[in-house]
């Protein structure tokens, strides 16, 4: 498990590699991740957007943004969590992921980003 706090968002990352669903004779490698956001700050915000770097150990990087997070824009008032699960898919057996939320302070309508922490995606035989 992962953490970081920004400006008062605490964002926790827990991975799972999914060895129902990947392939890897055919360089598909499925991993799950469950995302926990809480606002620790004294503010409602809502998330407005993400922006993720996935970066495979072949050297692929891929950018993802758009708004959201698996169709949601959550609001959150002080002391309130959302979590979310959604997943992504490498070449290889190893990889990792970061990057950023946008969040909007409903009280000035202010924007701010918030660091998604670095997490490796790493299958499991590979930590042996």
């Amino acid at each position: 498990m992962t953490n970081l706090v920004t400006n008062g968002i605490k964002i926790t990352v827990q991975t799972k590699y999914n060895e129902g669903y990947s392939k890897p004779h055919s360089l598909y490698h499925l991993f799950n991740y469950h995302i926990q956001i809480e606002n620790l700050s004294d503010y409602t915000v809502q998330l407005m957007r993400r922006h993720w770097y996935i970066i495979d150990s072949i050297g692929q990087t891929t950018e993802v943004e758009g708004e959201g997070v698996v169709g949601q824009q959550p609001l959150l008032s002080p002391n309130e969590n959302y979590a979310y699960s959604s997943a992504c898919n490498l070449h290889s057996d190893m990889g990792k992921m970061y990057g950023t939320y946008t969040f909007e302070r409903k009280l000035d309508n202010k924007l701010f980003e918030v660091k998604i922490p670095e997490f490796h995606l790493v299958v499991p035989f590979r930590l042996n």
